[in-house]
């Protein structure tokens, strides 16, 4: 007789498309906190939290009463057509916390690539021109404009042209493998002077309406600049008056210790895009921006049908009392220390980890052939990650060679979880090199 594990596989194959990828050949039945159950019962440690979904952590039971107390009362009405105090509530408490010392707004959207569309549509909108720049190893969504923003071409954007134009590409501060073979301090941060270049011999100042960045780059393997380079990219935007777009859709609501990643630079931005662990696995995004130029565009020029729904802000606001009223935030400066340390120890311990880098516990170990090469280990952390499925750990690669090990766990994981978790990825390691 087939095991629910196998029925279910084959109803899959049957009838779901093949590019929806899949990282583990798991089921899962339930979640709590930080441990998943799959229909076979077998427990998981989850280093993933659902590609940083669940900072609260899985069924949150805050998150989880303020959902069914949403639902008995109100699912959707659409913000457009009636609204209701949850949008409101959550919309001031954002404005309210984002880094900034002049008014802001907020509009709420679904998705993180829906936030950095609407990102864009308002710098476009108030400044008149049509360019963008991102940066290499940067990602920003799936949609036709985000993909042209995103990086990495396999998986993401192989076969899916033409992109959008007027989209404009530079090296960012990888200062692991520096685009322009400099070491940091010594370089003085040139990478962020060479955005003056940019204006010469890509695109001019003047045609450029937006600059958008990851604060770390998440899928681009947790690629964090030093904390002289957003303060130089910031000034050189404030130049030429071009808006400076942070996209922490995967680094926002405590994934780095602070609530929003950009705090480590103290930088305030233009415009902020939040989505991901924003609503404790609801859907919701956000895009907070200057009130000076968000609430410049034309009524019924920003919105969505299902944008903001009251069960996801009733989530988010649950999220927001967890995280700021219930000490998270502390939880996950103390989880960044110890993972750390402990990555800093693996690193001494196995050759293959070439660097280790992130803030808080947003951390990452990229993975090396050599290390004076720095050869990247695709393979080899393709079979880490199955290694540790097979122990009872979820954990997730990244990159654009590849070759990243990356940490996303629930803020709430427990000291014992943790331990067990990083035991199971040490393990890993050993047999991942005999």
């Amino acid at each position: 007789m087939p095991n629910r594990y196998e029925e279910l596989t084959k109803l899959r194959k049957k009838n779901v498309p093949q590019a929806p990828y899949n990282i583990t050949p798991a089921f899962i039945r339930e979640a709590r906190g930080a441990l998943m159950i799959d229909v076979e019962g077998r427990e998981l440690i989850d280093f993933a939290g659902g590609i940083g979904v669940n900072n609260v952590g899985h069924c949150h039971p805050k998150v989880v009463a303020a959902i069914k107390d949403q639902a008995d009362k109100c699912i959707h009405t659409c913000f457009h057509v009636a609204m209701y105090d949850a949008y409101v509530d959550l919309a001031a408490r954002l404005n309210a916390l984002a880094p900034g010392d002049f008014p802001k707004m907020t509009m709420f959207a679904n998705s993180g690539a829906e936030a950095v569309e609407n990102a864009v549509k308002i710098a476009r909108y108030n400044k008149k021109r049509p360019a963008v720049i991102c940066f290499e190893n940067g990602y920003h969504g799936r949609t036709l404009y985000t993909l042209s923003l995103t990086s990495k071409i396999k998986p993401y954007k192989f076969g899916f042209g033409p992109f959008a134009s007027e989209v404009y590409r530079i090296p960012f501060a990888y200062c692991y493998r520096c685009p322009f073979g400099l070491q940091y301090p010594g370089c003085s941060v040139a990478c962020a002077d060479y955005l003056e270049d940019v204006f010469v011999s890509h695109v001019s100042a003047e045609a450029t309406a937006a600059i958008i960045a990851e604060p770390i780059q998440g899928e681009g393997g947790f690629i964090t600049p030093p904390p002289e380079y957003f303060s130089k990219v910031q000034k050189i935007a404030q130049k030429y008056d071009i808006a400076f777009i942070i996209d922490e859709v995967q680094t926002g609501v405590g994934r780095t210790g602070k609530f929003f990643a950009i705090e480590h630079w103290d930088i305030a931005p233009d415009i902020l895009t939040l989505a991901k662990s924003l609503a404790g696995g609801m859907p919701l995004s956000a895009i907070i921006a200057r009130e000076e130029l968000i609430n410049k565009i034309h009524v019924g020029g920003l919105g969505g049908t299902f944008s903001g729904n009251p069960v996801s802000c009733r989530a988010g606001l649950a999220v927001l009392e967890i995280m700021l009223e219930d000490g998270l935030l502390q939880r996950a400066q103390r989880l960044g220390e110890k993972l750390f340390a402990q990555f800093k120890n693996l690193q001494e311990k196995f050759e293959i980890i070439g660097d280790v880098r992130g803030k808080g516990p947003m951390l990452a170990m990229e993975l090396v052939r050599d290390r004076e090469t720095k050869t990247p280990a695709k393979e080899e952390a393709d079979k880490l990650v199955k290694i540790c499925f097979e122990k009872g750990l979820v954990l997730l690669s990244c990159g654009n060679f590849g070759n990243v090990i990356r940490t996303l766990m629930p803020l709430v994981i427990t000291d014992e979880q943790l331990q067990r978790g990083l035991s199971m990825l040490e393990e890993g390691f050993q047999e991942l090199i005999t």
